[in-house]
């Protein structure tokens, strides 16, 4: 309770940090999830990307996060799955099938969050295949624009890093993938989320909570984020680590 009590707040001045298992965030995030709620007039726009071989939590617990939000905003959100591919079903990792409508259309939305897949299958559907496909890394990097911000969460990032996007910046992703990730030019942080800016990468698995969470409370405020904590009962975990 003191925590969402905290996160109701908008501070202006120095670093808040909550206790071990929370969520932590700076003034500054604070500042701009409050300007954001503020100047947004119409729904938030999230594009999950999905492709076969994508881990089920990876992109279900973004979707509905994102989903509950639209009941604590008086402004809603409108999330939806997309493929670079033709709409049809989506096979995931462990057999889950999703019915894809929508295709890609990054001027479209606001927010694309990229879920990872397949990382230990070099040679089975996931990251690496959609890789050596080329189609969804290409589509990455010709996306980015004023106003449009990149997430991934788990493996997603190899994905990212695929398309340019994680090269020279601070990123994160999956505890196996980071000496990956660093490999390729990313920088790496030991961070549940870590937000720079127009770029925004989470950890492992689970993290697809802390990094819908996160958005959610940046784009929409603390009263959107801790009303879809309590219906989920949930509260997010780890450091978000921030761009100063």
């Amino acid at each position: 309770m003191e925590r969402r009590e905290f996160l109701r707040r908008t501070s202006a001045a120095g670093a808040a940090t909550l206790g071990a298992g929370t969520l932590a965030a700076t003034a500054s995030g604070s500042t701009r999830a409050a300007a954001a709620a503020t100047r947004r007039t119409g729904p938030l726009r999230v594009d999950i990307v999905v492709f076969d071989g994508v881990e089920e939590l990876d992109c279900i617990a973004p979707y509905e996060v994102f989903s509950a939000a639209s009941m604590h905003h008086e402004n809603g959100v409108e999330v939806r799955y997309v493929t670079t591919g033709r709409p049809g079903l989506i096979r995931c990792g462990y057999g889950t099938g999703i019915q894809v409508k929508h295709r890609w259309a990054p001027q479209e939305t606001d927010l694309i969050v990229v879920p990872g897949g397949g990382y230990t299958r070099r040679d089975g559907p996931g990251v690496w295949a959609e890789i050596d496909k080329g189609a969804l890394p290409r589509a990455l990097a010709a996306a980015p624009r004023e106003g449009l911000t990149i997430s991934s969460l788990c493996t997603g990032a190899v994905l990212l890093s695929a398309a340019g996007l994680t090269r020279g910046r601070p990123c994160t992703t999956h505890h196996g993938a980071k000496a990956y990730l660093a490999e390729q030019g990313g920088l790496v942080k030991d961070a549940r989320v870590v937000d720079d800016g127009d770029l925004v990468t989470a950890g492992g698995i689970t993290s697809g909570l802390e990094l819908a969470l996160w958005l959610v409370r940046r784009e929409l405020g603390s009263d959107a984020a801790t009303g879809v904590e309590t219906m989920l009962e949930y509260e997010a975990r780890g450091t978000v680590w921030q761009a100063s």
